[in-house]
């Protein structure tokens, strides 16, 4: 065994300027010498002959081999990064704002026309049919959406009110199951959703979205294209194969007790019950690709 007397250095070696140096920091504790005695390298475990240089340690007393001692510490590893989390959004929150956005500019611009009277003809007036309607849009969604985040546990992801870039409409909601992508829209209007079928035999045969006695097909254009907006994105992110398939439910809809559900041009109209039970089908997605499939579109279409 080495001994801290039998490796000691006579002072001409000190100063051999053949000799490599260590760093300032390890000047201290260790020291580049040639062997008066043989050694053994601590860290590799070769031998070291009498007069071979090596680096001596004078904490541990040990001996290292030159390429030992002045191999450079590796780096640690970098820390892996941080996935972000995927903001769901809030169900209804663009359309609460709007309607928000239209009460206080009404009531700015009548209290500037009546100073004194602003006030009372505030608190014995409504809002207008058109600013209501927004309130009314934001509950139906906020109805909507408090169902479908309960459909976790069955392996369904959602995301809520998302913009479509650059435009500034929206989507209602989305959400990603086993079974596919479903675009949602959500409505609250009265009367009872219905498809009327017209033409037939002598002229082109047409369908048309009625609820109650209101023609609401421009509705389904509308879930078509939002439909081409996801399987752009979709597309885009290498998932051209996913399921993508859209839906008009109708909230507090006045639906009959015994069936109801229909399809217009590919989409289903339904209401929220019925549509669960599409979502938490089992389908070709494993747990992973849906996951994947939610984090796309949350990148691709943003809270609103």
């Amino acid at each position: 065994m080495l001994t801290e007397l039998s490796l000691q250095v006579p002072g001409r070696w000190a100063d051999d300027p053949r000799m490599p140096d260590v760093s300032d920091d390890a000047a201290s504790i260790s020291k580049t010498m040639r062997l008066r005695f043989a050694g053994r390298c601590r860290e590799c475990g070769a031998d070291l002959p009498v007069g071979s240089a090596a680096v001596y340690d004078r904490t541990t007393k040990t001996v290292a081999c030159l390429e030992c001692a002045l191999e450079p510490e590796p780096e640690p590893p970098c820390p892996p990064a941080e996935v972000p989390d995927v903001v769901v959004g809030t169900a209804g929150a663009s359309a609460q704002r709007e309607y928000e956005r239209r009460t206080t500019k009404r009531a700015t611009r009548i209290r500037d026309a009546h100073p004194r009277l602003g006030g009372v003809i505030l608190a014995l007036s409504d809002d207008p049919q058109s600013t209501k309607a927004w309130s009314v849009g934001a509950r139906g969604e906020e109805l909507l959406g408090r169902r479908l985040d309960g459909l976790a546990e069955y392996g369904v992801l959602v995301l809520h009110d998302r913009r479509i870039p650059p435009t500034k409409a929206n989507i209602d909601h989305i959400a990603v199951g086993p079974s596919g992508v479903f675009v949602i829209d959500a409505k609250r209007y009265q009367g009872r959703p219905n498809l009327r079928i017209e033409g037939g035999l002598f002229r082109p045969r047409t369908e048309k979205l009625m609820v109650g006695s209101r023609d609401c097909t421009k509705l389904v254009a509308g879930v078509h294209g939002q439909l081409d907006r996801v399987r752009t994105a979709l597309e885009r992110a290498g998932l051209a194969e996913t399921p993508v398939r859209g839906m008009l439910c109708f909230v507090e809809g006045d639906w009959p007790l015994i069936g109801g559900a229909f399809t217009i041009s590919e989409l289903d109209v339904l209401w929220p019950r019925k549509a669960v039970e599409y979502l938490v089908k089992p389908g070709p997605l494993d747990e992973a690709t849906v996951r994947r499939v939610h984090r796309v579109l949350a990148e691709a279409f943003p809270p609103a």
